[in-house]
Formats: C-alpha cells, sequence, structure tokens
C-alpha cells in the first residue's frame, strides 16, 4: 500500500513537472509577425439586367375607347375625392364640438374640485369642534377631580 501510494506520488510530479516543462516551452517562443496578404484584383461590377418593355395595358381597346373608360376612372375618382371631401369636413366639425365639450367638462371638474375643497375644510372645522367639546365635556371633569 505504501509502495502504491510513493508511486503514484512519483508519477504525479512527473506529469506536473512535464507539464511545466510544455508550458515554459510555449511561453519562451516568440510570435511570427502576421503574412501581408496578396492583392486581389478588383472585381467587375454587375450591372443591372435590361428592363422589359411595359406591356400595353388593354391592346384591344381603340384610342376612343381608352379616352372614354379614362374619363370614366376620373369622373369615379373626383366623385370619391369629393365624398372624402365631405367625411373630412364632418369629422372636423365632430373634432371641433368635442374640443368644446371637453373644455366644458374640465370646467366643471374645476368647479366640482373647487366644492369639494370646501366641503371638506368644512367637515374639518366641524371635527375640530368636536375633538374640543368632547374634550371640554370627558376629559375636563376628570381633571378637576
Amino acid at each position: 500500500m505504501k509502495a502504491n501510494f510513493i508511486f503514484s506520488l512519483t508519477v504525479i510530479i512527473i506529469l506536473v513537472s512535464s507539464l511545466q516543462f510544455a508550458f515554459a516551452f510555449e511561453t519562451e517562443q516568440e510570435p511570427k509577425p502576421p503574412e501581408i496578404p496578396v492583392p486581389t484584383p478588383e472585381p467587375e461590377p454587375i450591372m443591372p439586367p435590361d428592363p422589359d418593355p411595359v406591356p400595353e395595358l388593354f391592346p384591344e381597346d381603340t384610342e376612343s375607347e381608352k379616352t372614354q373608360r379614362l374619363t370614366e376612372e376620373n369622373d369615379k375618382l373626383k366623385q370619391q375625392n369629393l365624398n372624402l371631401e365631405g367625411q373630412i369636413s364632418i369629422l372636423k366639425n365632430e373634432k371641433a364640438e368635442l374640443q368644446t365639450e371637453i373644455s366644458k367638462l374640465n370646467d366643471i371638474i374645476q368647479s366640482l374640485k373647487e366644492v369639494i375643497m370646501e366641503q371638506v375644510r368644512t367637515i374639518m372645522d366641524l371635527v375640530n369642534k368636536f375633538k374640543d367639546v368632547l374634550f371640554e365635556r370627558i376629559f375636563s371633569p376628570a381633571i378637576n377631580l
């Protein structure tokens, strides 16, 4: 048992000393300078592909049919524009009405706040008076004894 212990201790010492030698060998080496990269030629730029010609939207229509169709689309868009402008004016009116209502409500809130503060002051005065009466009637006779 004693021999096994000594043997294992010897093996451990040898391993540690060899590791120390390896670490010392690695730390004593000087680093090499980095290699200079070889310049590469610039690549040729990638050209965008030529765009395909735009096909005609309605090749079977004649000029008068195209004009008539475009005029009808224009009239529809004008009508939609008028409808949207009407909706915008309605929304602006509603916004103005809501803003006046909000200002009225803010005024009401402020007046209610003032009334509530006055009520709180009155209640506090009554509580103070009640406290004074309570102390005079209950504690004053007890102190005079």
